[in-house]
C-alpha cells in the first residue's frame, strides 16, 4: 500500500505515514488527553472546596483522579503536543521531505494513543493506579496499596500504558535525531537551523536517555506487580532505589516539557517583534548547557531522604547552576522585545504570558533548591504551586504555537478577537487557580484534609479551575469556527516570519516541495535538479517522476501502510492481557508455599487477550518486515558529523545508546541493592560452570555474524545461511542452557519471589534472555528471506545492523557473567 486515500476518509488516518498528517494525529488526540487530565482536575477540585471535602470523592476515588491527572497531564498531553508540532513543521524547516522513517513515525503515534486508551480503560479494571504520578515506592506495588486498587489489573494496566508510552517516545526520538542530523537541506548547518527545530533536536537528545531510564523503572515496577519480584518491598534501599531511577528521568522531563515551548516561544518573539532573536548563538549555546545539565541535579528532589548533607549540598550548587543558563534565554527574550516593534497578536501574547508564568516558576522553584528551604515546603501546596507554574507556562506557549501554526496547517485564519478573548480567559483562569496555592503552602498535597484556615484559598483555586477549563472550550470553539468560516489563510500570515514552513502553500501539499530546498547561496531557494541537468536553466516544477542531476530516475516515496496500525493494536491487546495475570502468577507461586500478602482475583480473559495479542504481534511484526516500502535518503543535504553513516545504521546506534541506559540503570539497580545489604552480606548461589559456557556460546556467536556479514559482502548464499545458521543455532544453545540454569532453582524450591538476590538475578539475566530471543526472531526472519528471495546479497547492510544489535546483547553479558557468578 502506498497511495494515501482523501482526508475526509477514515481510511487515510488509518494508514497515512506522511509527517504532517501524524503530526494532526499527536496533536488531536493530545487535545483530547488534555481535556480528560482537566476533568479529573476539575472532579478533585471540586472535593477540595471544603477543609474536609464535599464527599464528591472517597479517599481512593481521590488518589486515583490526582495520579491519572498528572500522568495525563505530563505524558500524554504536554509531550506528545510538542511532538505534533515536531512531526509537522520540523522536516518543513530543514528542507526535509519526511521523516527518516515514516513507518516507525505512523507506529509511534500509534503507540502513544494505545498507551492512553490502556491508561484510560485502568479505570474500568477495579480501579485505576492511584499511587501517586511519582509512583513512589513501596506505594507503587500491591503489598503496600491493597485498599486502593492496588492489586486489581488496572493499576497493572496503567503502568504497561506507560511503558507502552516509553517506547513510543523511544521509537519517535530515534526517528527525529536520525532526520535532524542526517536530512537537512544543502548549505544549512546545524549552527544556522531554526531555533525550534534546535529546541526539538535537543529535546529528543534528552528524551533518548531520560526515558530509558524511566523505562528501566517501570520495568521494574512491572516485574514487582505482575510477577512478584521483591525490587520495592524490600527492607532496605527500595524506596531510594526507585527515586534515583525515576527522578534521573524526572528533572529531564521538566526540560523536556519546556525546550520546545521555548522554541515555539523564540520563533514568536522573532516574527512578531520583526527582528532576529538577540544573543542568538548564546542561547543556543545555554540551551546546549541546560541539556547537559538536567542530568546532574536529580537528587535535589530527594533532599527529605537519608543522603549525606555533603551530596545534598552539591545538588544545590548544580541546581544553581541549572537556572543561569536560562536567566540568559529569559533575558535574551526580553531584550528582543525591547529592541523590536511588538505587534500583540494572539501567538505572542500566549508567548508573553508563557514568558511571565516561567520566571514566577523558576522564581518560586529557587526556594525549592536550597535544602533548608526545601525541608520546609516538600510536600506542600508550595511544590504543587511551583510545579504548575512551570510546566503551565509551557502549555500556554504551546498553546501559542497552535495559533501560530494554524494557518499553515489548517488553510485557514482564526478571529483574532476569539483569540485574544481565549488569552485573557486562560492567564486570569490559571492565575488564579494556582497563584492562591502560594498562600496555602501550608495544606499538605494529595490529601483534601486541610487547616480550615485555608478554606478561601482553594475555594479561589476551584472557581480559578473552572475559569482556566472554560479557556480550553474557547480555544476549541475558536479553531472549529475558523475551520468553518475563517477566511483562506495565504502563505505567509505573518510578515517578519522567516523560517521554510511559510514559503510553501497552507496547507502544504503531500510532497512538501515542488523543488529542491537549498541554502547553498546562504537563502533558501527552491532548485530544480531535472532542469540544472539538462541545460543548466533553474525550472519552475519538476515533472511527476522526477529524476536527479545525474539524470536517474527519483524514488518514488510511499505515504501508507496498514501495518503500524496493526501492530499497534495487537501490542494494546497483548498489554492488557498481561495486566491481569497476576492473579495467575499469584497461584502459581502459592502453590509452591510462597504467601502472596495481596491476591487479585483471577479473570479467564486475560490469558486470552495475551496469547491473541502475542500472534498477532507475531503476525503483524512479520507482515511489516516483509512490507515493500520505500523512503528513500534525500540525495543531497547537510549530513554533518554524520556523513558516512547511513541513516538506518545511526538509527541503530541511536536505539543501543538508549538501550545501554536501559541496562545501565537496571544493572546500577543491582549494584545499589547489593551494597544497602552489604556486599558480602548478598546470598546468591548460581551455576558457575553454566554462566562461563554461555559467556564462550555468546562470544562465539558474535564471530559467525561476523562471517554472515563476509559471506554477505562476497554474494554466497549458502555462507551466509550457514553462518546466519550457525549464529541461531548458539543462540537457542545459550537459551537452553539458561533453561537448564532456572529449571535447576524451581528444583531447589528457588524462585524470583524467594529473596531480592533472586528478584535481581531471574530479572536481570530475564531482560537479557528476552533481548537474545528477539535476537532469534530477526535471525529467524533473515533467513526466511534468504531462502525465499535471495536477501542481503546485493545490499549486505541488514546483515551488518542485526550484528550491530547482537555484538551489544554479547557485551551486555560479558557484563552479567562476572557480577552474577563470579562476584
Amino acid at each position: 500500500m502506498s497511495d494515501l486515500p482523501p482526508m475526509t476518509s477514515v481510511k487515510r488516518w488509518l494508514v497515512t505515514t506522511n509527517h504532517k498528517d501524524v503530526g494532526i494525529l499527536y496533536l488531536s488526540t493530545a487535545i483530547f488527553f488534555l481535556l480528560l487530565g482537566g476533568v479529573l482536575a476539575l472532579l478533585f477540585r471540586i472535593q477540595l472546596w471544603e477543609a474536609g471535602g464535599i464527599g464528591l470523592l472517597d479517599g481512593d476515588q481521590f488518589n486515583q483522579a490526582v495520579t491519572a491527572h498528572g500522568l495525563a497531564m505530563v505524558f500524554l498531553f504536554l509531550s506528545p503536543f510538542a511532538a505534533g508540532f515536531a512531526n509537522y513543521f520540523v522536516p518543513l524547516q530543514i528542507g526535509a521531505d519526511d521523516l527518516a522513517f515514516p513507518r516507525l513515525n505512523a507506529l509511534s503515534y500509534w503507540f502513544y494513543l494505545f498507551s492512553g486508551l490502556l491508561i484510560g480503560i485502568s479505570f474500568f479494571q477495579g480501579g485505576t493506579f492511584s499511587g501517586g504520578w511519582t509512583m513512589y515506592a513501596p506505594l507503587n506495588v500491591p503489598t503496600y496499596t491493597p485498599a486502593m486498587g492496588g492489586a486489581e489489573a488496572g493499576g497493572n494496566a496503567t503502568i504497561l500504558g506507560l511503558a507502552l508510552f516509553v517506547i513510543s517516545i523511544t521509537i519517535g526520538t530515534v526517528n527525529f535525531l536520525v532526520t535532524i542530523h542526517r536530512s537537512r537541506a544543502e548549505g544549512l548547518g546545524l549552527w544556522n537551523m531554526p531555533l525550534f527545530t534546535w529546541s526539538w533536536l535537543l529535546t529528543v537528545w534528552m528524551m533518548l536517555f531520560a526515558f530509558a531510564a524511566l523505562l528501566a523503572a517501570l520495568l521494574l515496577q512491572l516485574s514487582d506487580r505482575l510477577f512478584l519480584t521483591l525490587y520495592f518491598t524490600a527492607e532496605q534501599g527500595s524506596s531510594l532505589l526507585w527515586a534515583h531511577i525515576f527522578w534521573f528521568f524526572g528533572h529531564p522531563e521538566v526540560y523536556i516539557v519546556f525546550f520546545p515551548a521555548l522554541g515555539i516561544m523564540f520563533e514568536t518573539f522573532q516574527t512578531f517583534t520583526g527582528r532576529r532573536l538577540v544573543g542568538r548563538k548564546w542561547v543556543i549555546i545555554a540551551m546546549v548547557l541546560v541539556t547537559v545539565q538536567s542530568f546532574l541535579v536529580w537528587m535535589h528532589h530527594m533532599y527529605l531522604t537519608t543522603i549525606n548533607l555533603e551530596i545534598k549540598t552539591l545538588m544545590m550548587a548544580t541546581t544553581i547552576g541549572i537556572s543561569l543558563p536560562f536567566d540568559l534565554m529569559v533575558f535574551a527574550l526580553i531584550y528582543t522585545m525591547v529592541k523590536g516593534r511588538v505587534r500583540f497578536t494572539t501567538p505572542f501574547l500566549f508567548s508573553l504570558g508563557a514568558l511571565v508564568l516561567f520566571i514566577l516558576g523558576g522564581i518560586t522553584g529557587v526556594f525549592l533548591g536550597a535544602v533548608v528551604l526545601d525541608y520546609e515546603f516538600r510536600g506542600t501546596y508550595w511544590v504543587v504551586a511551583h510545579f504548575h507554574y512551570v510546566m503551565v507556562s509551557g502549555a500556554t506557549a504551546l498553546i501559542g504555537g497552535l495559533y501560530y501554526w494554524w494557518p499553515k496547517i489548517s488553510g485557514k485564519m482564526y478571529s483574532e478577537t476569539l483569540g485574544k478573548l481565549n488569552f485573557a480567559v486562560f492567564f486570569v483562569g490559571f492565575n488564579l487557580l494556582y497563584f492562591p496555592q502560594f498562600l496555602a503552602w501550608e495544606t499538605p498535597r494529595r490529601v483534601f484534609h486541610f487547616d480550615p484556615s485555608m478554606e478561601i484559598y482553594h475555594q479561589l483555586s476551584t472557581v480559578g479551575a473552572f475559569v482556566f477549563g472554560f479557556s480550553f472550550l474557547i480555544l476549541i470553539g475558536t479553531l472549529l469556527y475558523s475551520l468553518k468560516y475563517g477566511p483562506d489563510a495565504p502563505d505567509n500570515p505573518w510578515e517578519y516570519s522567516r523560517t521554510a514552513e511559510w514559503t510553501i502553500p497552507s496547507p502544504p501539499p503531500l510532497e512538501n516541495w515542488s523543488g529542491r530546498p537549498s541554502y547553498a547561496t546562504g537563502r533558501l531557494e527552491f532548485v530544480d535538479d531535472a532542469a540544472a541537468a539538462t541545460d543548466g536553466g533553474v525550472a519552475k516544477e519538476s515533472d511527476a517522476a522526477g529524476t536527479s542531476a545525474h539524470g536517474h530516475e527519483e524514488e518514488h516515496a510511499d505515504h501508507a501502510s496498514i501495518w503500524p496500525f496493526g501492530i499497534g493494536v495487537a501490542t494494546f491487546v497483548f498489554f492488557l492481557g498481561l495486566s491481569g495475570i497476576t492473579a495467575y502468577v499469584a497461584e502459581f507461586a502459592e502453590a509452591r508455599g510462597h504467601s502472596v500478602p495481596v491476591t487479585p482475583e483471577a479473570n479467564i480473559i486475560y490469558p486470552i487477550l495475551t496469547a491473541v495479542g502475542l500472534i498477532a504481534l507475531g503476525v503483524t511484526l512479520f507482515k511489516f518486515g516483509k512490507e515493500q516500502f520505500n523512503a528513500p535518503e534525500m540525495p543531497i543535504a547537510e549530513r554533518w558529523p554524520f556523513e558516512d553513516i547511513g541513516n538506518t545504521k545511526l538509527g541503530v546506534w541511536v536505539f543501543l545508546a538508549s538501550d545501554v541506559v536501559v541496562f545501565g540503570a537496571i544493572i546500577g539497580a543491582f549494584i545499589f541493592m547489593r551494597l544497602h545489604f552489604g556486599w558480602g552480606n548478598w546470598q546468591l548461589d548460581t551455576i558457575q560452570w553454566a554462566g562461563l559456557l554461555n559467556t564462550y556460546v555468546l562470544l562465539t556467536s558474535s564471530f559467525t555474524v561476523i562471517l554472515a556479514l563476509v559471506f554477505a559482502e562476497r554474494r554466497s548464499k549458502r555462507g551466509l545461511l550457514g553462518a546466519m545458521g550457525a549464529t541461531l543455532a548458539l543462540a537457542l544453545t545459550f537459551m537452553g542452557v539458561k533453561a537448564y540454569e532456572y529449571s535447576a532453582k524451581f528444583a531447589d524450591g528457588v524462585y524470583w519471589w524467594s529473596s531480592i538476590e533472586y528478584s535481581i538475578y531471574f530479572v536481570t539475566t530475564g531482560l537479557h534472555a528476552l533481548h537474545v530471543i528477539i535476537g532469534v526472531l530477526i535471525a529467524l526472519f533473515m533467513i526466511y528471506r534468504i531462502v525465499s528471495i535471495d536477501a542481503y546479497l546485493e545490499d549486505h547492510r541488514p546483515v551488518e545492523f542485526f550484528g550491530l544489535y547482537w555484538h551489544f546483547v554479547d557485551i551486555v553479558w560479558v557484563f552479567l557473567f562476572p557480577l552474577f557468578y563470579l562476584m
